[in-house]
C-alpha cells in the first residue's frame, strides 16, 4: 500500500521519515531514482515529501519523490556541474549572522538572498551574540539592520545565550518550516537549544585565533519543534553558491535594484559602467546602498558562480 511521509534527516542511503501516523521510521530508496540524470549530490533532501511502501515489518522503501515547491542549493563540493539540494518544500530560510566572533561579512549574506530570492523562499536574517558589541558596534549592526528593513527582509538582533528576543524569534518560526543557516560559529545550535532544549544540539566555541567557528552539525537534520513548526539545522556554510542564474539575471534578485531596471537607458544595461544607468544614480544619490551594490559588482564579475 502507497504511503506519503516527509523527509527528515539523510545519513547516505538511509533516511529517517515522518509518516502518516506522526512516526519516525527508517527507510531506503530503491535503486533507479539515483539514476535519474539529476546533476545533484543528493536525489532526496530534507523536507522532501516521498511516497512509500511496506517491505517486511520493519523496513519501508522509497520509490518516488513528489514535486518539489521549492528547494535551496549549493554547489557541490567535489563535484563540478552538481548541485547540493540543503533543503526542499521550505516557507522561509533563517540567515543567522555575527558582527563579531566570528564575523559575517555582508557578500555572503547578500550572496544568500540572492540565492533565497531566486528560488522564491523568503529569507529573515538573525544578528545573534549582540551582547558581545560595544556601543559603536550596536550602532553599525543597527546601520546594517537598516539596510536590509528598507528593502524588505526582516531583520532582528538577539544574544542567544541570554535569552534575549527569543521570543520574538519563536513567532517568526510558528507554523513555518524554516531552514536555519549561517557560518560555523554563529551560533546557530545555541539558538536551537534555547528553542527547543529537548533536542541538545552539540555547542562549541570559536576559537580566539582564527575567529572560526568548530563544526558541530555534520548533516542537515529536521525536527518539529511544536504542531506544524519545523526547523531543519544545517552543518556550518562557508560558501553558498548560485546556481541556474546567468549574470544578467542576478540585479533581479537585489529587490532595490530590480524596482528600477526599466529606468535604464540602455534595455541590456549591466549596472556596472554604463551612462544614464538609473541603478548607478540611485547608488550616487544614497538611495542603494553602497556595500550591497558592490556585493552585486562581485558576483556580477564572478565567473566561478555561474559554472
Amino acid at each position: 500500500m502507497t504511503k506519503k511521509a516527509l523527509v527528515m534527516r539523510s545519513t547516505g542511503s538511509w533516511y529517517d521519515v515522518l509518516d502518516e501516523n506522526h512516526q519516525i521510521r527508517k527507510a531506503r530508496t530503491r535503486g533507479k531514482l539515483k539514476l535519474q540524470g539529476l546533476k545533484v549530490t543528493n536525489p532526496i533532501a530534507v523536507g522532501d515529501y516521498v511516497l512509500y511502501e511496506e517491505e517486511g515489518e520493519q523496513n519501508l522503501v522509497i520509490y518516488q519523490i513528489l514535486e518539489r515547491e521549492n528547494c535551496i542549493v549549493r554547489k557541490a563540493t567535489h563535484k563540478s556541474h552538481h548541485a547540493h539540494i540543503i533543503a526542499a518544500n521550505i516557507d522561509q530560510c533563517l540567515l543567522i549572522a555575527t558582527l563579531a566572533m566570528p564575523r559575517t561579512s555582508l557578500g555572503f549574506i547578500d550572496r544568500f538572498l540572492v540565492s533565497a530570492q531566486s528560488f522564491g523562499i523568503e529569507a529573515v536574517l538573525v544578528f545573534n551574540k549582540s551582547d558581545l558589541l560595544e556601543e559603536q558596534d550596536l550602532e553599525l549592526l543597527e546601520e546594517i539592520m537598516g539596510i536590509y528593513q528598507k528593502i524588505g527582509y526582516q531583520s532582528v538582533a538577539i544574544s542567544a545565550v541570554k535569552d534575549q528576543d527569543l521570543e520574538a524569534l519563536n513567532q517568526i518560526l510558528e507554523g513555518k518550516k524554516t531552514l536555519i543557516a549561517g557560518h560555523s560559529g554563529v551560533g546557530k545550535s545555541t539558538i536551537v537549544n534555547r528553542i527547543a532544549p529537548d533536542l541538545h544540539q552539540k555547542t562549541a566555541f570559536v576559537s580566539d585565533f582564527s575567529q572560526k567557528g568548530v563544526h558541530t552539525t555534520t548533516f542537515a537534520e529536521m525536527f518539529e519543534i511544536r504542531k506544524d513548526t519545523f526547523f531543519i539545522d544545517t552543518p556550518g556554510i562557508k560558501e553558498l553558491g548560485l546556481m541556474d542564474i546567468d549574470k544578467e539575471e542576478i540585479a533581479h534578485f537585489f529587490p532595490e535594484m530590480e524596482a528600477v531596471l526599466g529606468e535604464c537607458k540602455y534595455y541590456n544595461c549591466t549596472h556596472v559602467q554604463e551612462p544614464a544607468c538609473k541603478v548607478l544614480e540611485m547608488v550616487e544619490a544614497g538611495k542603494i546602498a553602497v556595500s550591497r551594490y558592490q556585493s552585486y559588482v562581485s558576483m556580477f564579475h564572478d565567473e566561478d558562480i555561474f559554472r
